[in-house]
């Protein structure tokens, strides 16, 4: 995603604070992540992007129609877009922060694991061992979730995807949703249907999970000094991408974003 020059994103943060203040709690007011969105319309709680102040106005009122948003304010749209590309990042990267200290404050008091810590043995066989930092790492994927979830549903409801598995049809060589059903028995059918398919961490969409706008991955390096880096994939019939992250290009036509708690990668 685009990144905001220093004057475009002091534009951004001004239009977005004016969008959206503060007001009625989140649907997940309870969450140690919820936020509030402004009640002066449910328009701006749907959407922060379709919100705009009326001069003179002390409330918030949804802009009529995107079509004639762009008609008349131009480049407006697109700012608005930029901005909330990077409010995404911030919050993604202020996820997978969190996530990291409150697992190692449980487990190591709060100092990161050792490099011997990380490559212990915990379970799993010799030819296939589970060490302690891939279950650190499940870990904290799983609260970095959690805190995603509750902070994007308050700034870009309804268009983002979790976990979600995307394959592309081998017959339309179109890209769809792999439902958890129809994964499911693909699987019970040997799991040939599967190769291929790829389930990113975080995906942001137009509205449309089938229009995706930018892909992320959380990736909680153990030791914290290890680069992050994707998986990769062992060969195999029908696998033509050689790691994590050229199989979600591939698929999305999009260059995916690692997410540590380090920043941006």
């Amino acid at each position: 995603m685009r990144r905001l020059t220093t004057g475009v994103l002091a534009v951004g943060v001004l239009l977005f604070s004016v969008g959206c203040g503060a007001g009625s709690p989140s649907r997940r007011g309870q969450g140690r992540y919820a936020q509030t969105v402004d009640s002066a319309t449910t328009a701006c709680e749907r959407n922060p992007a379709y919100c705009a102040k009326v001069p003179g106005e002390e409330t918030v009122h949804p802009l009529v129609v995107r079509a004639i948003q762009v008609s008349t304010a131009g480049r407006a749209w697109e700012v608005l877009d930029e901005m909330a590309s990077k409010r995404t990042e911030d919050i993604l990267v202020e996820c997978a922060t969190w996530a990291d200290a409150e697992v190692n404050k449980k487990e190591f008091g709060g100092r990161a694991p050792t490099k011997q810590e990380c490559e212990q043995q915990v379970s799993g066989t010799r030819e296939n061992p589970v060490t302690r930092g891939m279950r650190l790492g499940s870990a904290k994927h799983r609260l970095a979730f959690q805190c995603a979830d509750e902070k994007l549903s308050q700034m870009i409801p309804r268009r983002f995807r979790l976990e979600q598995r995307y394959r592309i049809n081998p017959e339309t060589q179109q890209l769809e949703l792999a439902t958890h059903k129809a994964e499911v028995e693909m699987l019970r059918n040997g799991g040939k249907d599967l190769v291929g398919s790829v389930v990113p961490d975080v995906v942001i969409h137009t509205g449309d999970p089938l229009q995706p706008q930018a892909v992320f991955e959380f990736k909680f390096p153990c030791p914290e000094d290890n680069p992050p880096s994707w998986r990769d994939y062992p060969p195999r019939p029908g696998q033509q991408a050689s790691n994590q992250g050229a199989a979600y290009e591939s698929a999305f036509g999009e260059s995916p974003t690692i997410i540590t708690p380090k920043g941006i990668f």
